[in-house]
């Protein structure tokens, strides 16, 4: 009976492992296509204040980023990655209004990610425009992240 019971634990416990992956930012990220060179994000989709994750591929290498909406109001994107820890292919977390390094567990203040604030383990800046509703990333921005991945 005891062997059924730590069965039943066994599978019940990778079960949960299973679930906890399927959300954005544990271990999964939606993967996106692009169409006419750039990949679109309904801003409805990442307005909530959660860092959401994707991954684009291209020629068998995969690019993974976030969208997040800052405290601020401002659409965020940058790669899951940065200068520093990007060897160790963990990313980020979020923590509140903190993006969190899941190497060395610096956080970064999302109002603050963009466009000269890279360096160090901040993470890795990821141009972006929105347009018609979307927050829209040229293929070649992503791209040229991919040294990152």
């Amino acid at each position: 009976m005891k062997s059924w019971v730590a069965a039943l634990v066994i599978v019940l416990a990778a079960v949960g492992v299973g679930a906890a992956f399927s959300f954005p930012g544990l271990g999964t990220y939606e993967k996106v296509k692009a169409v006419n060179g750039a990949v679109a994000i309904p801003l409805a989709a990442v307005s909530d204040g959660t860092a959401h994750f994707y991954k684009y591929s291209q020629g068998g290498k995969d690019v993974a980023f976030f969208v997040v909406k800052s405290p601020s109001g401002a659409v965020k994107t940058a790669f899951d990655a940065c200068d520093v820890c990007f060897r160790e292919k963990k990313g980020y977390e979020q923590g509140g209004g903190y993006m969190i390094c899941k190497q060395c567990n610096r956080k970064f203040d999302i109002n603050r990610i963009g466009h000269g604030a890279g360096g160090g383990c901040n993470p890795s800046f990821l141009p972006s425009r929105q347009a018609g509703g979307s927050i829209v990333i040229a293929v070649s921005d992503l791209m040229a992240g991919a040294r990152f991945f």
